[in-house]
């Protein structure tokens, strides 16, 4: 993951080598060769999803100079993405801020075994309705027939059953636990210290906040949203519905998978969409846009 954009631009190498640096380990190493249980760890797998997504935009941006963006937006650990393309974040402390995040996250799915499940096919009352009969609670809102439940086992496998029953299409997700949802408490309470101690300022451009389905405010309204988005159902519905909505036609997703890309083109179908996780999608896209 991200080899041929460090091998291609010496600004992506440069971004993976800093991290290796602020980690003290070979994060780039782990992206480049696996193995891919290692790279999955929540605590590795985070920053370097970051990294991977900073690649991206840095190489964009390299072979497009100039390239504005209206707004940014990112799901989940993607909203820390897009606060530090939005210049509200630095690199340096996205990197251990995120390590931190993940290494808290998986410490809360060991203390608790818990689970996510996918609720397709139905809308939200239908998923809101499964979650409720069930004690699972929302984690996200990703689209118009998709939301992501968050629960025990016990609970996300009743929630399969029932939504089954409903005529929905249920899928457990393989995941370390129930992110965004009570079972991250004890990840919360320990980010807040983090979070105390970063330096956070105003971005350049609109950042999407998860939590609220809306822009982010101020340094401190951030620092608390991006604590409270540990906890809270992620909103991207609203999110795009935001961005939609004030006129944004051209979307770009950085990093590895097409996921949200897929979210959107739900949403927005006449929006114009673009994918970079490669050089040479990088290259296609900055000759497209």
């Amino acid at each position: 993951m991200g080899k041929d954009l460090a091998e291609t631009h010496a600004e992506c190498a440069e971004l993976f080598a800093k991290a290796d640096d602020i980690l003290g380990f070979s994060l780039s190493k782990i992206c480049f060769e696996g193995p891919a249980e290692e790279l999955t760890k929540t605590n590795i797998c985070q920053p370097a999803i970051f990294v991977m997504s900073a690649a991206c935009l840095t190489a964009l941006r390299k072979l497009r100079p100039g390239l504005g963006f209206g707004c940014v937006a990112g799901l989940s650990l993607g909203e820390w993405t897009a606060l530090w393309a939005a210049g509200a974040v630095s690199f340096e402390e996205t990197v251990t801020i995120l390590e931190a995040r993940g290494r808290f996250m998986q410490e809360a799915c060991d203390a608790a075994p818990s689970g996510m499940v996918t609720i397709l096919k139905v809308g939200v009352d239908t998923a809101r309705e499964i979650a409720d009969a069930t004690g699972c609670t929302v984690a996200n809102y990703n689209a118009a027939e998709q939301t992501v439940l968050s629960g025990s086992k016990e609970q996300v496998a009743a929630a399969e059953k029932l939504a089954t029953e409903k005529g929905a299409r249920a899928i457990v997700l393989q995941v370390a636990g129930g992110y965004h949802s009570r079972f991250m408490a004890p990840a919360a309470e320990k980010f807040a210290a983090v979070l105390a101690s970063a330096k956070i300022t105003a971005p350049s451009i609109p950042v999407m906040s998860n939590f609220t389905g809306l822009p982010h405010g101020s340094p401190d309204e951030i620092k608390q949203a991006m604590l409270e988005q540990i906890t809270g159902s992620v909103r991207w519905t609203d999110n795009v519905a935001w961005m939609g909505g004030h006129s944004a036609t051209k979307f770009v997703e950085f990093g590895p998978g097409k996921v949200l890309t897929g979210l959107v083109k739900r949403a927005l179908p006449e929006a114009a969409l673009f994918n970079v996780s490669t050089a040479e999608q990088a290259q296609s896209a900055a000759q497209s846009l």
